[in-house]
């Protein structure tokens, strides 16, 4: 075994390595951007090293500073983590060549499957069946549109390199082509630093089945079962189970086998994961699935994996690259009853997902509600006081639920997220429980289109709660500010007032940024604060508030609202966003300007393309008009609320 290790990541997936590494006895070295200094990772290490500037291609991309950290801190081996450097085989070249280990599979294998269109010629080769689709050399457009037609619409538009969803486009018109190539091609690149696209028959009811996969470096591989990877939004995971739903023993083990031959296919060690793509409109069956593709790396999900076998996958990946052989105990393992994961987010459901970056001001997991501690698991990346950032992917953390039945780990899931409090940037937490305890859900065997489908209900917050949460905050807030107290006589009142009636005050209140209308009312000694129109509040049991600068966080079940007393004086006079401005939803790259000064445009167009958080934003004009001035360039980074395009109305 190795005396010492550097993790090339971040975040989450680098604590855990780090939990490993140090049970295992190595030193452990950190990496870290300016804007991780304070990080989980960087204050858990024996040693960490400054690698650069925040933005993720000037230091955790950054091969030339990465080798240099290993270097200088003696490192014996680099663990990649998952995304970053993780399947690249150049750097996994540049490591041999300085004499360090790299914790990963051989360099010609990531080449091999790291390509998806060489892929799927190597596991056509191998026998494994593939989608029917175009994996060709030639990416004119022209080529690709034929491919597109003589595949039969709706087809996938996919980037070759890559994976996570990135540049993923749905087309359902040879009319949309265009547009949507030009789109995957730019997130491509962006991501991955390689445009080349594939394009291949889209499955109207997919689920996605993927095999965990281990070799070493003797010859030997094993699966480790299957993961049900179908909850997706924008073609990335959101809730990860194992065992998967409605596979029975002949599937999973065709499935397993196909897995197997895929790995020995390219001489794989290490941790793997062969990604499958299932009919979902039927039973599972032998002859319903078909390759997807193969992550050279850890996945994400791995600790459902770890949960149902009792294994440390990280501890085997440095056993491995350490030249350890595989136990045959490994081949007869049986699965030990369910579990499911989830990710938790910093982002809005109910606005498109759009990532929340701020301090997160509290954060706490409800590990010991838990009716069994063992039970249930969390992957954090980030610490109470510390920041969500637009410069990487907005996980905050992972939760992981195991039981006896997959309703018992749905129920202990579940249980896990309604009592974890996080007060700061909105995530998904409710929209997690929405998902989970959704009766299609629960049956299982549902496909990655459902989350689409089922938007609405999977992202409504029941107005008389939000009023209940609201009304909390601003008990607490009015309090604080001692404006009026709630056993305030009614002598003191400046509203009317007559003998055996109420006491009535309107409250404006801002919640999470925009204005509420709230009224206050007094019935003897106390008072009640409801929606000043709308339904009644409902306040859900077990409210928790966080006091922070401006306002108080509410929260109960998932659902966490700022809730704060509207300052006129407060307000931004000086602002130069007015009606018409369109302005940056969070800070970003202007990734793609569509138009130029005095462009019509129509209601729905896109104007511009905002690159954050690894993702792409478009930015649609609100309504017909006139471009009447451009604030910013292509290329150029602005800030949170920064004024991006002008638009007058059309004259009518």
């Amino acid at each position: 075994m190795f005396d010492s290790i550097l993790i090339a990541n971040r975040g989450e997936i680098a604590v855990r390595v780090a939990r490993t590494a140090r049970r295992l006895g190595l030193r452990v070295i950190a990496v870290y951007s300016e804007a991780d200094a304070g990080a989980p990772h960087v204050a858990m290490a024996d040693e960490a090293v400054c690698i650069g500037p925040p933005a993720a291609a000037t230091s955790y991309l950054n091969a030339d500073a990465v080798l240099r950290a290993a270097r200088d801190s003696g490192a014996a081996c680099i663990h990649p983590g998952y995304g970053f450097l993780s399947e690249n085989a150049e750097f996994a070249r540049a490591c041999a060549r300085e004499g360090l280990v790299f914790v990963g599979p051989p360099a010609a294998a990531m080449e091999a499957m790291g390509l998806k269109s060489r892929a799927k010629q190597l596991m056509q080769e191998a026998g494994v069946p593939v989608v029917p689709g175009y994996h060709g050399a030639d990416q004119d457009d022209a080529t690709l549109g034929e491919a597109a037609l003589k595949i039969g619409f709706p087809v996938l538009i996919k980037p070759s390199a890559g994976g996570g969803g990135k540049g993923m486009r749905r087309v359902d018109d040879v009319s949309e082509l265009g547009a949507d190539l030009a789109a995957a091609r730019r997130e491509a690149l962006s991501s991955f630093g390689d445009s080349t696209l594939l394009i291949e028959k889209y499955i109207e009811t997919p689920r996605h089945i993927e095999i965990q996969v281990l070799g070493d470096n003797h010859g030997n591989v094993v699966h480790l079962f299957e993961r049900d990877c179908s909850a997706q939004r924008r073609h990335q995971k959101i809730i990860e189970e194992a065992p998967a739903p409605g596979l029975d023993e002949e599937v999973r083990a065709a499935m397993c086998g196909a897995a197997v031959k895929a790995a020995r296919a390219v001489n794989y060690s290490g941790a793997g994961t062969v990604e499958f793509i299932a009919d979902g409109s039927k039973p599972l069956s032998r002859d319903g699935f078909w390759f997807l593709e193969m992550n050279t790396r850890l996945q994400v999900e791995h600790p459902v994996t770890e949960m149902i076998t009792g294994l440390d996958l990280v501890e085997w990946q440095l056993r491995v690259a350490a030249g350890e052989t595989l136990p045959s105990r490994l081949s007869s393992l049986k699965p030990d009853g369910h579990a499911i994961e989830a990710r938790l987010y910093a982002e809005d459901p109910a606005n498109g997902f759009l990532p929340s970056v701020g301090r997160v001001h509290r954060l706490d997991f409800a590990m010991d509600a838990a009716d069994d501690p063992e039970a249930v698991r969390i992957d954090a990346g980030i610490a109470e006081g510390g920041k969500v950032t637009p410069y990487y992917d907005p996980m905050i953390a992972k939760l992981i639920a195991h039981g006896k039945t997959r309703r018992q780990a749905i129920e202990r899931l579940d249980a896990l997220i309604a009592g974890s409090l996080i007060a700061g940037p909105k995530t998904n937490a409710l929209f997690l429980r929405r998902l989970i305890t959704h009766r299609e859900f629960r049956r299982g065997g549902i496909d990655t289109g459902f989350v689409a489908r089922n938007l609405d209900e999977l992202t409504r917050v029941e107005e008389g709660v939000r009023a209940g949460l609201i009304a909390a905050g601003l008990h607490f807030e009015l309090d604080r500010a001692g404006d009026f107290s709630f056993d305030a006589s009614p002598w003191d009142a400046a509203d009317g007032w007559q003998l055996g009636g109420q006491r009535r005050i309107g409250i404006d209140a801002v919640v999470d940024g925009a204005p509420v209308a709230m009224l206050a009312t007094w019935r003897g000694g106390d008072c009640e604060i409801a929606p000043a129109e709308g339904p009644p509040s409902a306040p859900p049991d077990d409210i928790r508030l966080v006091e922070a600068p401006g306002g108080v966080y509410a929260a109960s079940g998932g659902l966490c609202l700022f809730t704060a007393l509207d300052d006129p004086l407060s307000a931004d006079h000086d602002s130069e966003a007015g009606q018409g401005d369109l302005t940056a939803p969070m800070p970003g790259r202007v990734a793609v300007l569509n138009v130029v000064k005095g462009d019509k445009v129509r209601q729905g167009d896109t104007l511009l393309v905002l690159e954050a958080m690894k993702m792409e934003h478009a930015i649609k004009a609100p309504f017909a008009g006139v471009v009447s001035a451009l604030a910013a360039a292509e290329g150029e980074q602005v800030g949170e609320g920064a004024v991006l395009v002008h638009l007058e109305p059309e004259a009518e």
